[in-house]
């Protein structure tokens, strides 16, 4: 287990794992050795500029219940230790551990790319959903200030748009928002993984408190945005109790839909959260380690689709119990919401007529 003298405060990886397609790694074996903990210093978060051709992405996934995803960044500052999308980081020469929480990819053309996707002939108008991938309201996002670039976008083209995130940051804008909410264009989804402000912390130390993400939906429901929350990821014997309460909880504060996933743990992101796992319950490491396996035929990771959102088995259906009861007694079943892909205006704000 992890000294807590050397436990890395507001990050969730404490390490850096090795990375599948790199051929040469730096590796210190023995500890004995080392006379101060370098590789453990807390890591300062850097800025890398992309400038891609293409920030529109097809989904092809058909368990993840969006048909485009626009990711303006690559990491995420958040820090969330399960969080799927740290093994993308691989791809980039980088690791899904420490490296993907502080080395930023950041797409600063990503609003003209947009738009120029937009503006093609065949484009055919369905929701893009922001990110599907890292949290496009992850702290730099006050500083560079990329999403809101794209929302404006959205905005003058009058094109459909979701929100993914675990961040209040968003009512930064909340102006252009409401602007788009007033055509139906725009629904906001937030994750909420626990109430629990002290196992929050752990989970995903640099994302909203729970209490934040709240005020945050009453704030966007009172101004006619529609919400839903995700409970999101279901983690036995860590927040899996927690699920009535989350709806609960939203639904008071205006939330209308609701949905969940549970976690798993592909790739690198298995070595992460056990080393996670230790450092923090190392009572219940077992116990947690084993209920995760459950939801996926003995293992940890799974790549099968559907499965891999829900699990499958004795626990994944008590899951399914209660996320559907609490649904039902608090939601009433949910209010589905769907966006009108008819006020699309190709040019824009410009008309001849």
């Amino acid at each position: 287990m992890m000294d807590s003298q050397q436990h890395i405060r507001g990050r969730g990886a404490q390490h850096h794992p090795s990375n599948q397609f790199l051929k040469q790694a730096i590796s210190l074996e023995e500890d004995t050795a080392i006379d101060e903990y370098t590789h453990l210093d807390k890591p300062a978060t850097q800025i890398f500029y992309e400038s891609p051709r293409k920030i529109v992405n097809k989904v092809t996934s058909p368990d993840v219940g969006m048909d485009y995803s626009l990711n303006p960044y690559q990491g995420c500052e958040h820090g969330c230790v399960y969080c799927y999308a740290r093994t993308t980081h691989e791809f980039w020469g980088y690791d899904a551990g420490l490296d993907f929480e502080s080395k930023i990819i950041v797409k600063k053309n990503a609003a003209s790319l947009l738009e120029k996707e937009l503006l093609k002939p065949g484009w055919k108008v369905k929701p893009i959903v922001l990110s599907g991938n890292t949290d496009c309201y992850q702290p730099l996002e006050q500083k560079l200030r990329i999403t809101r670039s794209l929302l404006e976008v959205f905005a003058k083209y009058r094109h459909p748009v979701g929100i993914i995130t675990k961040n209040v940051a968003c009512l930064n804008d909340l102006d252009v928002l409401k602007d788009l909410a007033a055509d139906n264009l725009v629904r906001v989804i937030f994750s909420i993984t626990s109430l629990d402000e002290n196992l929050r912390a752990k989970l995903e130390p640099r994302t909203a408190s729970a209490k934040k993400k709240l005020e945050a939906i009453e704030i966007l429901s009172q101004n006619n945005i529609p919400v839903s929350v995700m409970t999101a990821p279901i983690i036995p014997g860590l927040n899996h109790h927690e699920i009535p309460s989350i709806i609960e909880a939203a639904t008071q504060r205006g939330a209308i839909n609701a949905g969940y996933t549970v976690v798993r743990l592909n790739g690198a992101i298995k070595d992460v959260f056990s080393k996670w796992l230790q450092t923090h319950f190392p009572d219940r490491y077992h116990k947690v380690w084993a209920g995760i396996a459950s939801l996926h035929g003995g293992e940890v990771n799974d790549s099968v689709w559907k499965s891999r959102m829900r699990g499958a088995g004795p626990e994944a259906d008590i899951i399914k119990q209660l996320f559907e009861a609490a649904k039902k007694k608090y939601m009433d079943g949910g209010k589905e919401i769907r966006l009108d892909t008819t006020k699309f205006r190709k040019g824009g704000n410009y008309k001849l007529f």
